[in-house]
């Protein structure tokens, strides 16, 4: 990883594919206790992902690591594709769990980790808020992505750390001909709609945040997946699915979502490693 004494081991991993390029990269890096709030912040911004983690020692005994996120403009409590990418790169350096699953300790407690065939995914973090979302802010929001009100079939919080508002239009095809004024935007908002049989997959998700945040369109959003799930699972969506993100901006992630005979739902996609080297900060 490097000899230089001030280097701190790192890793790209690209989460939500099977092969290089096509999901969302998360930037990982290992070895963070030391690192100031500020520090964390400024590679962040410099990084200009979606979010870039720092891997730490856990605080929570029941923890294998502690993990911190940041986007290039804020902290977040959770995020999805960060929580499988970084459990992947931590490993991938020999990481070890301590019982059946992963543990990762972050702002919103602890998120379980398993995996199914080589694959990972995490149990769906309790939602912080939920339910209906004012009528005004439904009002702005569709204006903002260019629709009327009654083209939104049904909106609620999907809100598990960054603050979503999940809303369901009728079809995969309107949600891709979505072409959002972001200046207009002020909620971060996830868009669901389903295809016909036979389609890429089950459904097809955007995630839109305002042009402040430093980031317009998530490529491939795990909290997100995970909060429609647990909004939309087995009424207007199956129980178990595959979802489909990123196809407007030249990617093709796909999130795989499973309801457990417990009521768990489990989110999970492919990681690989993109990048490793060692950084400085």
């Amino acid at each position: 990883m490097g000899s230089d004494a001030g280097a701190r081991p790192f890793r790209q991993v690209d989460v939500f594919t099977a092969e290089p390029m096509l999901g969302n990269p998360v930037a990982v890096v290992h070895d963070a206790q030391g690192l100031t709030d500020e520090q964390m912040a400024a590679f962040a911004r410099w990084t200009n992902l979606s979010e870039t983690t720092f891997l730490l020692p856990p605080t929570d005994p029941s923890a294998d690591y502690r993990l911190r996120i940041f986007t290039p403009s804020e902290e977040l409590p959770f995020a999805g594709h960060p929580t499988l990418g970084s459990a992947h790169a931590w490993r991938e350096a020999g990481g070890v769990p301590s019982g059946e699953h992963v543990v990762q300790e972050c702002g919103v407690g602890l998120v379980r980790l398993r995996t199914e065939g080589g694959r990972l995914a995490f149990a769906a973090p309790d939602l912080l808020r939920s339910g209906p979302v004012e009528e005004e802010r439904v009002v702005a929001a569709a204006a903002a992505l260019g629709l009327d009100r009654s083209d939104v079939l049904d909106v609620a919080w999907c809100d598990n750390g960054p603050g979503w508002i999940g809303m369901r239009l009728a079809s995969a095809e309107a949600v891709l001909a979505l072409r959002p004024d972001f200046v207009a935007l002020r909620e971060r908002i996830g868009v669901v709609g389903p295809y016909d049989d036979g389609g890429p997959a089950a459904v097809e998700v955007r995630a839109f945040l305002p042009h402040d945040t430093g980031i317009t369109e998530d490529p491939v959003t795990g909290s997100l997946n995970a909060a429609l799930a647990q909004w939309l699972a087995g009424e207007a969506l199956p129980s178990s699915y595959v979802a489909s993100q990123g196809t407007v901006l030249g990617r093709r992630g796909r999130v795989h979502v499973e309801t457990a005979d417990d009521g768990t739902i489990w989110v999970g996609g492919d990681t690989l490693t993109t990048i490793s080297g060692s950084v400085r900060l």
